[in-house]
């Protein structure tokens, strides 16, 4: 099992913790990917559409005879060829989503966790805590860390002064850990999760992992 430094806010090391074997999964890139694309997919709102011909208000009337005009024919000022005419192949609304089976979703989670352990862009901090909810204050953080890319902060709840303080940076995200997911671990380059929030992480997780094992020996 992997052991990690724990660090303060202030980038001072203050103990060591040991991981449990669910941050040392194997990586599956085509699952993250899965992850990720369903993920990006349910972010869709899928609400915009346009006209047809048949929809578009109007244009009953021809607009003049087949023939002897000079003009080119035409059967309604409602065509696409028209000014404010109907669209073809007009996009219609629908609906983006996908579905992922609850296994691999964790398991996809798992595997891009553990490729930030791996690459030795995981961090611990013993307490993610800020006194005043100031900007300053996580700038005084990243520094300490002398993090230049962009960064996810995994909490083991909503703490709104921290949230406040990060929000106005822009390569910092913060997230409650049971709202971790895979797209934000793979869009961020480093991951830094409170001491809380790793336990909170293996306890769910490792129960989860636990249960389906046992049920699998169980059908066996």
């Amino acid at each position: 099992m992997p052991n990690v430094k724990v660090y303060n806010m202030k980038g001072q090391e203050v103990g060591t913790k040991e991981l449990s074997n669910l941050f040392e999964a194997e990586y599956n890139e085509p699952l993250v990917h899965q992850a990720v694309v369903t993920r990006l997919a349910n972010m869709r709102q899928g609400t915009k559409g346009t006209l047809t011909r048949t929809e578009v208000r109007g244009g009953g009337k021809k607009p003049w005879r087949q023939k002897g005009t000079g003009n080119a024919r035409q059967g309604s000022i409602r065509a696409p060829q028209w000014v404010k005419g109907g669209v073809v192949f007009a996009p219609k609304s629908r609906d983006f989503s996908k579905k992922m089976n609850k296994f691999a979703r964790r398991g996809a989670l798992l595997s891009a966790v553990s490729k930030r352990v791996a690459d030795n862009d995981f961090f611990v901090i013993d307490n993610i805590a800020v006194k005043d909810g100031k900007t300053k204050e996580m700038v005084e953080f990243m520094k300490a860390f002398k993090f230049e890319k962009s960064v996810l902060v995994v909490m083991s709840d909503n703490d709104a002064l921290v949230i406040r303080a990060a929000k106005n940076i822009k390569a910092l995200q913060t997230l409650p850990v049971n709202e971790l997911n895979t797209y934000d671990v793979v869009k961020n380059s480093v991951l830094v999760m409170s001491a809380d929030a790793v336990d909170n992480l293996q306890a769910v997780y490792g129960a989860m992992f636990d249960n389906n094992f046992a049920n699998q020996e169980d059908d066996e």
